[in-house]
């Protein structure tokens, strides 16, 4: 199986002490990946990584075997689109918000199909959205820029239990589908049964 993403003894740098230091690992392009490990260890960190919302102070982030630094960073990160924990949304409707990134070409019905919303919600003002509507249309913003990868910052740790369920089912469908998925979780139960490839962040400790 061929890697997406590499992490070669990276380190990040924080105020007192390294956040990160000497990572080693691999993220398959096929599937859906889970980054797990305690609250504290780097996890959102070495996530934010991959698309340059952050830069290593040491060591590489390689993209298909090329660091990430040598990318057009506005490229990369439509390559590569982050979806956070807590959903945004911007002024105006949810088709509005799908069109937002790509413009007038983008078919908002059939994102909003694909992320489990119906038509009919195209327009609904977007701020009028229950959590877990609005975390769908987040990653229905993020399917119409066209990536090959989404890098998730625990999708569901604001979500009811069944808004949750919904948002693991599309996200294990959208892997499925071949899109890389990179996820951070602090689940256990969610990274055995959704994830293909496991990565373990453990605590710094220098």
């Amino acid at each position: 199986m061929a890697d997406r993403f590499e992490y070669r003894q990276v380190w990040v740098d924080g105020d007192d002490a390294p956040i990160i230091a000497g990572f080693d690992a691999t993220i398959p392009a096929r599937g859906l990946t889970a980054m797990v490990g305690p609250s504290g260890a780097g996890k959102t960190t070495l996530l934010r990584l991959l698309n340059r919302l952050e830069d290593p102070d040491r060591g590489e982030v390689l993209l298909d075997g090329t660091d990430v630094r040598d990318y057009d960073v506005l490229a990369l990160r439509r390559r590569v689109q982050h979806v956070g924990q807590v959903p945004v949304t911007f002024p105006g409707t949810v088709a509005d918000n799908v069109r937002v990134a790509s413009g007038p070409g983008v078919d908002p019905e059939e994102l909003l199909q694909r992320v489990g919303l119906p038509v009919s919600m195209q327009d609904r003002e977007a701020d009028r959205l229950s959590v877990g509507e609005a975390q769908r249309l987040s990653l229905a913003r993020a399917l119409a820029v066209g990536p090959d990868v989404l890098v998730l910052d625990e999708p569901t740790s604001a979500l009811d239990a069944t808004s949750k369920a919904g948002i693991e089912a599309l996200v294990r469908s959208l892997a499925g589908d071949g899109l890389t998925v990179v996820m951070v979780t602090h689940e256990a139960r969610q990274a055995a049964e959704l994830a293909d490839h496991v990565v373990e962040v453990r605590p710094c400790r220098t």
